[in-house]
């Protein structure tokens, strides 16, 4: 078997490639990959700040309301309508917000013995609510018993819509900074720069529901101590902000 014998120029071709692929593949290697280095480039912190705020409240929410009992539906029917009319007219005499019907009813009324169902009469029964400052609540509830209204259902205490607003801004900024405080916390104490914000995100802004006056006190306000005034509380009104900090 014959040997064939590479001449040295053909030795130096393979030795510049066997070179050249070798630099390539430490090329290669030494390079990192584009995701890799996108994540170190994106190293980020979260966090999350809470903001509350405390108004006064100046309106109270009032349900109220006319039953009627009697021996026929139309008759109830009838009375309460008129004993409705009247109350409502004084409500917009004195200019009060948000005036809407909450509920009308007619039931049948029952009396029950010696295991019979005896038909007894009828009760009719109209509701609405409305707002009103709070300063005034104790002598319209007094005015409206006189009108006819004969259920004060509910008596709660609730902020201005514009006092609520900018609450809600201040709620959000308040938020926005404790998550900043957050942040420049952390990175701080780890030797970090904080460099930009790359999301933000409003989690909830709420108030609490109106608070609300007990059954009892609803009573002693509207008939015993009509001329003593009626004080709100204060409500509270919440917001929580998340950012996402690219450090």
């Amino acid at each position: 078997m014959s040997v064939r014998r590479l001449s040295s120029s053909s030795w130096g071709l393979l030795t510049a490639l066997s070179l050249g692929i070798g630099f390539l593949g430490l090329a290669n290697i030494s390079q990192t990959p584009p995701v890799i280095a996108q994540e170190q480039q994106m190293r980020t912190l979260t966090v999350s700040g809470q903001g509350i705020v405390n108004i006064p409240t100046s309106m109270t929410q009032v349900q109220l309301g006319v039953e009627v009992q009697g021996k026929t539906a139309d008759e109830v029917q009838q009375e309460a309508a008129k004993r409705t009319t009247a109350v409502v007219e004084l409500l917009r005499s004195r200019n009060v917000e948000k005036l809407e019907t909450t509920g009308i009813r007619l039931n049948p009324n029952y009396n029950y013995g010696n295991n019979q169902q005896e038909l007894t009469g009828y009760s009719a029964t109209n509701t609405v609510s409305f707002r009103i400052p709070t300063e005034s609540v104790g002598s319209l509830l007094d005015d409206a018993v006189k009108a006819g209204a004969t259920r004060i259902d509910g008596v709660s205490f609730v902020a201005a819509d514009k006092a609520i607003e900018a609450a809600q801004q201040q709620a959000l900024k308040q938020a926005t900074q404790e998550a900043q405080r957050q942040a420049d916390a952390v990175l701080d104490s780890l030797n970090l720069t904080k460099r930009e914000i790359v999301n933000i995100q409003v989690n909830s802004t709420s108030t609490p529901p109106p608070q609300p006056l007990m059954r009892q006190q609803v009573a002693l306000a509207s008939v015993e101590r009509a001329d003593t005034p009626v004080i709100g509380g204060e409500q509270q009104v919440q917001a929580s902000v998340t950012l996402q900090i690219r450090y």
